[in-house]
């Protein structure tokens, strides 16, 4: 048994520090590790296989040697995590990726490109609708990732820059992760917690609204910053900005607080935003000049024309499609949207994890336990299973030891639902055998490096988890005192930045959270929700979801693999300053405005 110790080196503060080497390693060769590229320019960053790599080994030094967890169970616990990111986000990503694939490929995508551009010709906008409104969509369907990778690769297609695209789509995946696949974030919180599930989802309904209604204004800023305009041109589309950020924030209050919808949260928010803001910029309100990319500016400079904007003329753009036509090009996505929910119903995974239950075996591999039904094989990991045991203040006295199993829900998992769904796609779209082929073998060589990279960082991620070492970063934060509720956001964006997913931060820190939340005489519900809240602003810097943006949104293996670093650099003080706006809120709902802190059932 390895019973987890939170100052092995007899001082919290240096413990602290060493605890801290792993993140400290990864992101400094990720970001700052100064090297020249094949052409002898100087770069700061290496390729982000090895960057990863050099973290995974800090990790097992500090582990093994400072923390002395056995080596075996070091192995153990990152293969665990190598394997449970394969089915719980790589998965995910590689059928994204190859329904994505697939519609380029047959010609579809053009056609959604144009539907898009057609409710809007300003670039700032189509910002705000593909990532944001689009994208909450997607992240309410499947989350870990997807959004980023379908929503940057249809920014792409429009024109947008690579590195652009990137940076967009991570700023907007924040305000609707906390209701990602489904609500699984919330369903993992209340499970940890103890806490009633629609009530700490009505808590982080109550604080991120006020996010999404700054998004959009957000993203605009960026963007138009990006390509080189002022602050005035930002500002001039702010009232469609407000319109695509209050119809979903207003949505997002409603329905996370409802015991019928909180779970599809993000979905009817996304469907309610891009209605409404498609029906604002079509009957009430467009802007007066047309924004656009700085290549189409110089495009019209060689042309002889000066104006950095054109002049908004929608008989100019004739739509060169039917309706039906349109419909059918985006037939996979509704695809993958109602496969995504069906895959999200408790009911439906259920049965699909008893549809084999007919078929069982058991057997032992590396020693342990391996076995279960044919739908829903289990592995007690090695060495790891029931050998883990936290110990307070992170876990209570008498807590049982961590359980530590490999299951391999292969037909329930959401990667499974978003295959099929590009299976049904290439059907629907009458795929020949030779498109087949080529989308195959063109989304396996895209997504080389980002799975070898998501490998590593969730083993990595697995490996601080069940060392400890995590538990000390996070106890780094408890003695804030009153300043707490601020800080509980920090806890949740580190439990992100570790481990890639608010629902594995919820499973990390949930229950510490509320420990703290108790010793301190706060609010359980305000303080345990807020580990979600600020936690989606750690989605934005973490490795996995830049990788996965730098697989959708560039095709050259060799910036692929170097562009993680630059991207990380840009987001991460977006990241810092997004992550205090949720403690500033916390901090405000503690103290001056405890009335938005909605009270548990009688009885829980």
């Amino acid at each position: 048994m390895y019973y987890q110790n939170y100052d092995p080196l007899g001082n919290a503060f240096v413990s602290t520090l060493v605890a801290a080497i792993p993140i400290v390693t990864l992101l400094y060769f990720i970001a700052l590790h100064p090297h020249k590229d094949k052409s002898g320019v100087m770069r700061l960053g290496i390729s982000a296989p090895y960057a990863a790599l050099f973290g995974v080994i800090a990790a097992f030094l500090v582990s093994c040697l400072a923390f002395q967890m056995p080596v075996v169970s070091a192995v153990s616990a990152f293969v665990l995590g190598t394997l449970s990111g394969f089915l719980g986000i790589i998965w995910i990503v590689l059928a994204a990726m190859f329904l994505y694939t697939m519609t380029v490929i047959a010609g579809k995508f053009e056609i959604v490109k144009e539907s898009i551009v057609h409710i809007s010709f300003d670039r700032r906008l189509q910002c705000v609708l593909i990532a944001f409104s689009f994208g909450a969509i997607i992240e309410g369907t499947s989350g870990f990732g997807t959004p980023v990778a379908i929503a940057g690769a249809v920014m792409v297609g429009l024109g947008f820059k690579p590195f652009q695209s990137a940076v967009l789509n991570l700023l907007a995946n924040t305000a609707p992760v906390a209701w990602g696949a489904i609500g699984t974030p919330i369903v993992t919180l209340a499970a940890v917690s103890g806490l009633d599930e629609v009530t700490l989802s009505a808590m982080a309904g109550h604080q991120l609204p006020w996010v999404s209604m700054l998004v959009p204004f957000w993203l605009v800023a960026t963007f138009v910053k990006m390509e080189g305009g002022t602050w005035k041109e930002a500002f001039e589309v702010w009232p469609a900005a407000l319109c695509a950020g209050g119809t979903f924030a207003l949505m997002q209050f409603y329905a996370s607080g409802t015991s019928e919808l909180h779970l599809m949260t993000d979905v009817v928010s996304g469907v309610f935003s891009v209605i409404c803001t498609a029906l604002f910029l079509r009957f009430v309100w467009h802007p007066k000049t047309r924004f656009l990319l700085k290549s189409e500016r110089e495009a019209l400079a060689k042309e002889g024309k000066s104006m950095a904007t054109a002049t908004v003329d929608a008989t100019a753009w004739k739509y060169p499609y039917t309706i039906r036509e349109t419909l059918y090009a985006w037939l996979p996505w509704m695809i993958l949207i109602a496969c995504c929910a069906l895959w999200g119903m408790p009911e439906w995974k259920k049965y699909l994890n008893g549809l084999f239950s007919g078929v069982t075996f058991n057997t032992t591999l590396f020693g342990s336990h391996f076995g279960g039904t044919a739908s829903l094989p289990v592995w007690d990991m090695p060495s790891l299973h029931n050998m883990v045991q936290r110990v307070p203040p992170i876990a209570a006295v008498g807590a049982k030891p961590e359980a530590a199993r490999f299951t391999l829900n292969w037909l329930s998992a959401a990667g499974t639902g978003v295959f099929f769904a590009a299976l049904l796609s290439g059907l629907a779209l009458g795929l020949s055998a030779k498109q087949w082929k080529e989308s195959l073998v063109s989304t396996a060589h895209r997504m080389k490096t980002p799975v070898l990279v998501i490998g590593q960082v969730l083993g990595l991620g697995f490996l601080t988890r069940y060392s400890g070492t995590d538990a000390v970063l996070g106890l780094a934060f408890t003695g804030a005192g009153p300043m707490y509720p601020f800080f509980a956001a920090y806890l949740g964006w580190l439990g992100v930045f570790l481990t890639g997913s608010d629902t594995a931060s919820n499973a990390l820190f949930g229950s510490l959270q509320r420990i703290t939340a108790q010793q301190l005489h706060l609010n359980e519900v305000l303080i345990v929700a807020t580990n979600s809240t600020g936690g989606v602003m750690g989605k934005m810097i973490d490795a996995q979801s830049i990788m996965v943006a730098c697989a959708a949104c560039y095709d050259d293996p060799h910036e692929r693999a170097h562009a993680l670093g630059p991207i990380f650099r840009t987001v991460f003080w977006h990241s810092i300053a997004g992550a205090a706006v949720i403690g500033v809120i916390a901090l405000l709902q503690a103290y001056v405005f405890p009335g938005m802190i909605p009270a548990l059932p009688i009885g829980k």
